[in-house]
């Protein structure tokens, strides 16, 4: 898992800049009306998407007695499946700009429609990747392929295409990811259409896809709704404030979360012993995530204005608001892999129609009754605690069989130090400090990671200056 892990940071962490950049070029370039309608046709997209994966790529990596015969039909079916779903895509692209009275929706969803198929091929060879555990060579592919997609984005951006540039790099993503991975994991059309394969992953694949289903309105119906309710600049800068969250989000959950199923299936039997190693993982990420809230909190007027742009100001109090959402979301994006782990997909579904039901619920009240992405962005924040309690009680009770009280023992500490934290640059905004936005964002992270590793070590979650020493002597 270390080793996973490892080059998993490589991947993302080396991406954090990479997009960064990019993100921070293109938000100078095009428009909040822009963004925001690739947002749209995004989310309609990964909604088809669905349909061609259906719980899929983690059943490859859980079943052992694949074939290479049974691959190559699986891969037949993903074609097929990618090919119905493309030309749906494609001609509901005028029925989709008249719903949310855009003309240029037409153009962008059958642009797209090109992502959507190539994604479909790419899915068995991309699950081949993370079987075998080849983390070295995912972290080479994604590093690779973002810098040419963002480069030519940018290009396409400064040369005035626009909305348009904002539509390379998935395609170029897609198609990218897909060559690269048949090069290690060739797979062949199986022209006898042989169904035995589905039918072998079909009980731990069908409650996956319908976890997906349900969880995809949970993820996406916010932007859904604001761009239909309210307008689409008002989701442009719901859209870019979601996004900047989503990048610790992204890097250091998302590390994880690729190499816990294909390292911890081996445990699948042993349930105590995965809420064992699990625990491990909660704790050092909530030491992370709710300093990080913090911090990320008092930041948000130097993020946004640094990364984007003073013209995306009207982004800095959804993404406020959003950032208290951050530790609870990256510990619950985790619990995914331990329901396929312990081949419980079925109560992670269970789970999923209970959480879609309160983010649904939550999203419908703001943009009703207060029509602000503010507003959004609370019921965002309000309903994430539901779902995560939701989501951990039944976890440790019918999968792990473990002390719910276990993962509340592992958040006080670092609670608390997120508070601490917030008290500190709460008092260091009303000084009224006035300097260079760079300066003062660096003062307040020195400030932040001061007192988080004082803390640590303090409270001993862990022994920063023993780990030091170690390495110190090894070195």
């Amino acid at each position: 898992m270390l080793k996973g892990l490892f080059w998993s940071s490589i991947e993302k962490y080396s991406g954090i800049f990479i997009s960064l950049i990019i993100s921070a070029i293109l938000a100078r370039l095009v428009s909040p009306e822009d963004f925001g309608i690739i947002a749209i046709a995004t989310v309609i997209i990964n909604f088809l998407t669905l349909f061609t994966t259906m719980g899929i790529f983690p059943a490859i990596i859980q079943r052992k007695d694949l074939t290479s015969q049974n691959l190559d039909s699986i891969f037949t079916f993903t074609i097929i499946g990618g090919t119905i779903l493309t030309l749906i895509f494609f001609s509901l692209s005028w029925l989709i700009a008249d719903f949310y009275n855009n003309n240029i929706l037409i153009s962008v969803c059958q642009i797209l429609s090109i992502n959507l198929f190539f994604a479909s091929l790419n899915l068995v060879p991309s699950a081949l990747m993370a079987k075998n555990k080849r983390f070295k060579d995912i972290a080479k592919r994604t590093l690779i392929i973002q810098i040419i997609s963002g480069t030519i984005s940018i290009i396409a951006a400064y040369n005035g295409l626009g909305i348009y540039a904002l539509l390379i790099p998935p395609i170029v993503t897609s198609i990218g990811m897909l060559f690269y991975n048949l090069h290690f994991y060739p797979r062949r059309i199986d022209f006898t259409f042989d169904t035995t394969p589905l039918k072998k992953i079909f009980s731990y694949s069908a409650y996956q896809f319908l976890f997906d289903f349900i969880n995809y309105f949970s993820r996406n119906l916010d932007k859904l709704i604001i761009g239909r309710y309210i307008n689409m600049s008002a989701l442009g800068y719901y859209d870019k404030s979601y996004r900047l969250m989503l990048i610790p989000l992204q890097n250091i959950s998302a590390v994880i979360n690729p190499v816990m199923q294909p390292v911890l299936s081996s445990l699948q039997d042993d349930k105590q012993e995965i809420a064992k190693k699990y625990n491990k993982i909660i704790k050092f990420i909530a030491t992370i995530s709710f300093p990080l809230a913090a911090f990320l909190f008092f930041t948000s007027h130097e993020l946004i204005n640094i990364v984007y742009g003073n013209n995306w100001n009207l982004a800095i109090p959804a993404f406020q608001i959003l950032s208290l959402s951050l530790p609870l979301q990256m510990i619950l994006t985790t619990s995914g892999a331990i329901y396929q782990t312990a081949n419980a997909t079925k109560y992670q579904f269970y789970v999923g129609i209970r959480n879609t039901f309160f983010t649904i619920l939550g999203f419908i009240i703001a943009c009703i009754i207060f029509r602000t992405i503010e507003a959004v962005a609370w019921a965002w924040v309000i309903t994430q605690l539901l779902c995560f309690i939701s989501s951990y009680t039944t976890l440790y009770r019918k999968v792990l069989l473990s002390p719910l009280t276990e993962i509340l023992k592992l958040l006080k500490k670092p609670l608390l130090n997120g508070c601490l934290i917030m008290f500190c640059l709460f008092w260091l905004n009303n000084l009224n400090i006035t300097c260079n936005i760079y300066i003062l964002f660096i003062i307040k992270f020195l400030t932040s990671l001061f007192i988080t590793l004082i803390f640590i070590q303090l409270s001993k979650q862990y022994d920063i200056i023993e780990v030091l020493r170690e390495r110190s002597i090894y070195k």
